[in-house]
């Protein structure tokens, strides 16, 4: 992925729902809400657990581990985001945690992609402020 200079990237809003969640990649770590009452895994971060409503939460390290559940490539520059050269792809992850997370994914081509493909995460220092959370594919072992 390669990003135009002199464009501003879109910054995420962080509240203190979801501070943890944008702190943790500084550490590359992905992290995700589990409800501590239910057990209920969640993304994106809310204040209460959306199965049993309770708010007593607790932030879990996840494995970085999925696999696309679906995708989209960004090929005409005037649909795709300015600051960002393309083509890119968008990609849904399945994590082993159960939950979804849009992202990108680097070192593939749209041709190579498929759904089910197994995924792991790394992290992407935008700028001293910003890491991102992306996808790369994984080598699954026989």
């Amino acid at each position: 992925m390669e990003y135009v200079k002199g464009v501003p990237l879109l910054r995420p809003y962080i509240d203190y729902d979801n501070q943890e969640f944008w702190l943790a990649h500084r550490e590359e770590k992905l992290v995700f809400q589990k409800c501590t009452y239910c057990g209920k895994i969640i993304h994106r971060p809310k204040p209460m657990c959306p199965a049993c409503l309770s708010t007593d939460m607790e932030w879990i390290e996840s494995t970085g581990l999925g696999t696309i559940y679906s995708w989209t490539t960004f090929v005409y520059d005037r649909a795709a985001y300015p600051g960002i050269r393309v083509p890119y792809i968008v990609v849904l992850v399945e994590m082993s945690e159960g939950v979804r997370l849009v992202s990108n994914i680097e070192d593939v081509t749209s041709e190579e992609m498929y759904i089910g493909m197994p995924v792991e995460v790394f992290f992407d220092k935008v700028s001293d402020d910003l890491t991102l959370p992306k996808f790369r594919k994984r080598k699954v072992k026989k």
